[in-house]
């Protein structure tokens, strides 16, 4: 008899809304179930032991637990953040950030193996003192089922829904409200461009410990005539904000992986980022790059005004939409996922002997 494969997802990503890693672990979610289910029998939050722990937020309770699961589980923990990526996210006060931020790093350390989604923050990890042998690289991805094209009336429907006038060009930014996320020039280009529509979709998901919270406040309350801010869009809906843009715009700072980035592509919308080191290794060739106001500006200009040049943006969208397909990431975390498992019946095993031994 086959003995059943398990895994055991640990997350509590929901108590946070409008942000990425809990998008990331719904679709590695919905991957499993839709994918691998042939093979693993996946439980969600189960206060038991399975065959592969894997954990998606660095909870206090899941750190404490690890001493005994690590005895009978193999653990692999998503590397969503590093204390870098976290400074222009939160504030805290300076003793606390130093505590939580050496607390994140050992709760790293403490797991056998590590996923990250950007090959950027392997050589971080390493600096901070976890092997490199214990760090895989496995991308982000987006169903196209969820995320996709929709029809011309739809559109309209949608853009009527949310007081769009029908023939505006219109800029699209998804992402929580804060300072790491450009939302200062997203403004800026927002003012240089009247005759264009600025939609920002999120908010405050961590309320007033978000960094810049005061300033961005303000800004909402009194946005540019040109500028809609429609707060945190559950990810039901998202689908149809994607579709009533024109362009996706996302003028940040600091990233990991944004799920918005795949979201976008899938629906096939050009995208427009900030030209910074993180995306080098894992978008080159897919989106369009700025690095400052006027750049911003002088792309959006160019994508309205010029037809040829906005389809080759919406090839390279299409393109990446291909290439991080639920069929390519499904490849890598089925091997993944093999490979764990066959560690943990090793580990089984030597389980198994050892108490033959002590019971000799």
């Amino acid at each position: 008899m086959t003995k059943t494969r398990t895994i055991n997802m640990k997350s509590k990503a929901y108590t946070v809304k409008g942000q990425g890693v809990l998008s990331a672990y719904e679709e590695l979610v919905s991957l499993v179930n839709n994918n691998l289910s042939d093979t693993y029998k996946l439980m969600i939050n189960k206060v038991r032991f399975a065959d592969i722990m894997h954990y998606h937020t660095v909870n206090l309770g899941y750190f404490l637990s690890l001493p005994f699961a690590k005895i009978k589980s193999v653990t692999v923990g998503y590397v969503h953040f590093l204390p870098e990526t976290l400074e222009n996210s939160i504030r805290l006060p300076k003793f606390a950030k130093k505590v939580f931020y050496k607390y994140v790093i050992d709760f790293y350390k403490c797991m056998d193996y590590l996923i990250v989604v950007n090959p950027f923050f392997i050589d971080k990890l390493v600096d901070y003192g976890i092997k490199r042998e214990k760090i895989t690289y496995i991308p982000n991805y987006v169903s196209q089922k969820r995320f996709h094209s929709i029809k011309k009336d739809k559109i309209y429907k949608v853009k009527k829904k949310y007081g769009i006038d029908q023939d505006k060009f219109v800029v699209l930014c998804v992402g929580q409200l804060q300072i790491r996320k450009g939302i200062l020039d997203f403004i800026e280009v927002a003012k240089k461009m009247p005759d264009v529509q600025f939609i920002w979709a999120g908010g405050f998901s961590f309320k007033k410990i978000s960094d810049g919270y005061e300033q961005i406040k303000e800004i909402v309350k009194d946005p540019p005539p040109n500028v809609k801010f429609l707060g945190i869009i559950p990810r039901e809906d998202m689908n149809n904000l994607y579709n009533i843009a024109d362009v996706m715009f996302l003028a940040s700072y600091e990233e990991l992986f944004p799920m918005t980035i795949l979201e976008s592509a899938n629906c096939k919308k050009p995208i427009l980022l900030r030209d910074i080191d993180l995306y080098k290794g894992i978008l080159d060739g897919y989106y369009l790059k700025g690095n400052n106001v006027e750049e911003f500006v002088n792309q959006i200009t160019k994508l309205r005004e010029d037809k040829v040049y906005y389809n080759k943006a919406v090839k390279m969208a299409s393109n990446c939409a291909k290439y991080y397909s639920e069929e390519n990431v499904t490849k890598m975390w089925r091997s993944y996922y093999n490979k764990l498992y066959h560690i943990s019946q090793k580990k089984a095993w030597r389980r198994l002997k050892l108490k033959e031994k002590n019971e000799i």
